[in-house]
C-alpha cells in the first residue's frame, strides 16, 4: 500500500554528471541528500511522490517532530536539501544501471525516468522504501493508516483503550498481540486459520485476550464509513473500532533491476529487502541502500539516521576517489 502525494515543483534534471543520485524522496533519501549537499556534493533526489506513510495523519516516535504530518516533514526536508544546493526531481525511475567508467576509471551509473529523461551519476543511494501487502480481506485496505494499523509505536497511543482486533497473518501476529494488549483491555485475536499452540493460548487467556477461530469474511463500516467491526464467515458481527495487522513488507524495486542488487527474504514471511552491510553498503560497488528498503522495521527516525550514515559514507568514498584521481593526474604531469 502506498498513496500518491500532491505534485510539487520539480527542479531541473542536471545534464552534467552529478556526484550522487538518490532514488527515493522519503526520510532516508532526503537525509542522505542533506549530508551530501552539506559536503558540497552535487546531488539529485528522484522522488516518485508515493511515501509509505501518506495515509497517516501524523508520524510518531520521533523526538521533537512527534505528531508532524508526513507531508509537512517531507516538504521541510526538500527545502533543507535545496538550501544547500541539492536538487529534488519529481519523477519515476524506470531503469538504473552501471555505465562505462570515466576516463580515470571512476564509476558511472545511468538513471532513466518514465518521461525519457536520463541522468548520469558517480554513485547511487537507493532509498525507495517499502510496500505493505495487506491480507485480502474485503474492506480492509480503505481504512489503512487510520482504523487499520500495523505499528503499536506509530499508532498505538492514538488507539489506546479502543476495542482492537488482531487479524492474524502468521507467527509474528502473536507478538503483535502482546504489544497491543499493552494499549487496551479489550483485545480479540482473530486466528484466521493460523496455528496457536497450547502455551500461547494459555498466555492469551492469562492476559484476557479472546481468540476467535471462525474466519473473517469482511470489514464492516457504519453508514458514515467508520469501521465498526468484522463479519465472520458464519455471519456474526464482532464489533471492533480498530484492527491491527502485520503486513508483508516488500522493498520497492521498480526500475532497479539493472543495478543487480542482492535481495533476501526475512523469516516468518515478514518480507523481502535489499541486502546491505555497514552504512548501507551493498555487494555492488558504488551503490548504497538506506531506510525501509533494507531495514523493514525502521521507523522514520531510524530511516533518517540510516540515510545520514549512508550519505556520509558515500562522501568519504568520493573523497578518496577524488584524491586518487588527483594523485594520478599529478604523477602523470610530472612523469
Amino acid at each position: 500500500m502506498s498513496a500518491h502525494t500532491s505534485h510539487y515543483d520539480s527542479d531541473a534534471l542536471s545534464t552534467d554528471t552529478v556526484d550522487v543520485v538518490v532514488i527515493g524522496g522519503g526520510a532516508a533519501g532526503l537525509n542522505g541528500a542533506l549530508m551530501l549537499a552539506r559536503s558540497r556534493r552535487s546531488v539529485i533526489v528522484i522522488d516518485s511522490g508515493t511515501p509509505r506513510n501518506a495515509p497517516a495523519a501524523a508520524m510518531h516516535g520521533f523526538i521533537v517532530l512527534d505528531g508532524t504530518p508526513p507531508p509537512d516533514l517531507l516538504q521541510r526536508g526538500r527545502e533543507q536539501v535545496r538550501q544547500y544546493g541539492g536538487r529534488i526531481v519529481f519523477g519515476e525511475v524506470t531503469e538504473a544501471e552501471a555505465a562505462a567508467p570515466s576516463a580515470d576509471g571512476d564509476l558511472r551509473f545511468t538513471v532513466t525516468l518514465a518521461d525519457g529523461r536520463t541522468l548520469t551519476a558517480r554513485r547511487v543511494l537507493v532509498a525507495t522504501g517499502l510496500r505493505d501487502v495487506l491480507p485480502e480481506v474485503p474492506g480492509l485496505a480503505e481504512h489503512w493508516g487510520r482504523s487499520v494499523v500495523h505499528c503499536p509505536y506509530c499508532h498505538g497511543w492514538e488507539v489506546r483503550d479502543e476495542p482492537i482486533g488482531i487479524l492474524a497473518t502468521g507467527p509474528l501476529s502473536v507478538h503483535h498481540a502482546w504489544l497491543f494488549r499493552q494499549l487496551t483491555d479489550d483485545l480479540i485475536y482473530f486466528a484466521r486459520g493460523t496455528d496457536l499452540d497450547s502455551e500461547t493460548r494459555a498466555r492469551f487467556a492469562a492476559r484476557g485476550i479472546r481468540v476467535v477461530e471462525t474466519d473473517v469474511r469482511e470489514v464492516v463500516n457504519d453508514t458514515d464509513g467508520t469501521l465498526v467491526g468484522v463479519r465472520l464467515a458464519d455471519g456474526t458481527l464482532v464489533e471492533r473500532r480498530v484492527l491491527a495487522v502485520t503486513t508483508r513488507m516488500e522493498a520497492r524495486t521498480e526500475g532497479l533491476d539493472g543495478l543487480k542488487l542482492p535481495m533476501e527474504d526475512l523469516p516468518d514471511s515478514m518480507g523481502r529487502r535489499f541486502a546491505s552491510a555497514m552504512a548501507g553498503t551493498t555487494e555492488i560497488p558504488g551503490v548504497w541502500v538506506a531506510g525501509n528498503a533494507t531495514d523493514l522495521a525502521a521507523q522514520v527516525g531510524a530511516a533518517a539516521a540510516a540515510g545520514a550514515l549512508a550519505g556520509s559514507h558515500i562522501n568519504a568514498m568520493l573523497a578518496a576517489a577524488d584524491t586518487d584521481a588527483a594523485l594520478a593526474s599529478a604523477q602523470k604531469a610530472t612523469g
